[in-house]
């Protein structure tokens, strides 16, 4: 979708519009969204972060999804000077000096931009950055550490319209725990997943498949994993989140962990990885064993050419766990590679 055809959506006669899920779970599913809570949302954020008529804000990320079309809505609700550029992984190389106001990016396209001094330059003059999209791991939290303004990581989903929590990754405000904007409660349920009650942009309360920590005031909370992407294995729960967590800055290798239902474990820990640096199954094996309780440990290790990916560049989950099963079904053995 180009902006001129999201702005002629937006402007046309209907009171709702169609946005499509980021398919991390599965297949995206379009779902029907009002134009005034969507404005409600983008009227929250402008708040909180203080932004004002005139204020700029550059369009970095696909129209396709909640997150492109937000950043045109605060544009139109708050009267920001809009700048578009095209989708890429280096969203900073062209544009120009001065810095702007907001910025939204996925943690890849940050992680691009700070290889390059030029483009790492102008992302230090912009005033808010958010980062949504995926977790954003230690390594990359540690380089935004010192930057000038203020850096954000986001918590939301499509259905709650963008963003509903931030918290702050740089400064003498940066915290492990996300803060809700004043007029969004939150609880957790009988799974402990978060819980979420937004009524100027949800009609009704929202159970996400979060599983997550509350701090003593029951204001903030932290995300432990998604409920779907616990691994049962033996009657030990293994959330995948962790275990990649642990994993990240250890191994040199593009990889993602899922599972494989097992006859007599229930389900094991499978690890997905792509073929490059001449890595090998019994090499991960010996990073993994250093790293992970025996329990956490994947049972097979199978080679991709590439990893699963949604359109919006998080992890397809549905679809490692679909290769994960075929390679199981076909190799009765520890290791495989495609």
């Amino acid at each position: 979708m180009t902006l001129k055809d999201f702005l002629a959506e937006w402007h046309d006669d209907s009171t709702t519009l169609e946005i499509k899920t980021s398919g991390s779970t599965g297949e995206p599913k379009p779902i029907r969204v009002e134009k005034r809570r969507m404005l409600a949302s983008a009227r929250i954020t402008c708040d909180f972060l203080g932004l004002k008529k005139g204020d700029t804000a550059l369009l970095c990320l696909p129209l396709d999804y909640i997150a492109g079309k937000m950043i045109v809505v605060r544009a139109i609700e708050r009267v920001l000077q809009l700048t578009a550029t095209e989708p890429c992984g280096n969203p900073m190389r062209d544009v120009p000096e001065g810095g702007f106001d907001l910025v939204a990016m996925v943690p890849m396209q940050v992680y691009n931009t700070l290889q390059v001094e030029a483009e790492r330059k102008r992302l230090m003059q912009v005033r808010h950055l958010l980062i949504g999209g995926g977790a954003v791991d230690a390594a990359l939290e540690k380089a935004l550490r010192n930057f000038p303004n203020a850096v954000w990581s986001t918590y939301g989903m499509t259905e709650t319209l963008s963003h509903i929590a931030l918290r702050r990754l740089n400064g003498p405000e940066a915290s492990e725990w996300y803060t809700p904007f004043d007029t969004v409660g939150i609880s957790q349920n009988a799974d402990g997943c978060l819980v979420i009650n937004a009524p100027e942009i949800c009609d009704c309360e929202i159970v996400t498949n979060d599983i997550v920590e509350m701090d003593s005031s029951g204001r903030r909370f932290k995300v432990i994993g998604r409920l779907d992407n616990v691994i049962c294995c033996g009657g030990v729960k293994i959330q995948i989140e962790e275990v990649e967590k642990r994993l990240k800055d250890r191994l040199g290798v593009p990889f993602v962990i899922t599972k494989r239902k097992d006859e007599k474990f229930g389900e094991v820990v499978v690890m997905l990885y792509e073929k490059e640096n001449d890595a090998d199954p019994e090499s991960l094996r010996r990073v993994v064993e250093d790293a992970l309780p025996r329990y956490w440990q994947p049972k097979n290790y199978f080679a991709v050419e590439r990893l699963p990916v949604t359109g919006s560049g998080k992890p397809a989950r549905k679809e490692a766990e679909r290769l994960a099963a075929l390679f199981g079904f076909d190799f009765c053995k520890d290791t495989a590679a495609y």
